[in-house]
């Protein structure tokens, strides 16, 4: 395989992801905005928010390989924030939830 169709390949591999990473973050957007109790609100930009934002860095970092030949640091140092405060986030989110008495919403037939 020649070098040209491995960077050819490589680009495609970016392409591919920053759309599935795009799409990940449009899910987890109109989650935030569509679903109905605090808690399930929390699930959509924790879960698949942050997973399209991975998918981006991963895109960018290899962006960077193919122009550059280096790895970037930045992306890495981006992903790590991201995947440590998102959790953390959302647990305090939930524990103040709770504590002010919110619940989420009573599943149909639940009360029978």
């Amino acid at each position: 395989m020649s070098a040209a169709m491995l960077d050819y390949l490589l680009e495609v591999l970016v392409s591919l992801t920053i759309v599935a990473g795009a799409g990940f973050t449009l899910v987890g957007s109109i989650g935030l905005l569509r679903l109905d109790d605090v808690f399930q609100r929390m699930h959509a930009p924790t879960k698949a928010t942050t997973l399209g934002v991975g998918l981006i860095l991963v895109a960018s970092s290899l962006a960077t390989w193919l122009a550059q030949r280096e790895i970037s640091l930045h992306e890495v140092l981006v992903a790590v924030l991201l995947f440590v405060t998102a959790p953390v986030s959302a647990y305090m989110v939930a524990r103040v939830a709770l504590q002010r008495g919110l619940r989420g919403q009573e599943r149909p037939g639940d009360g029978d």
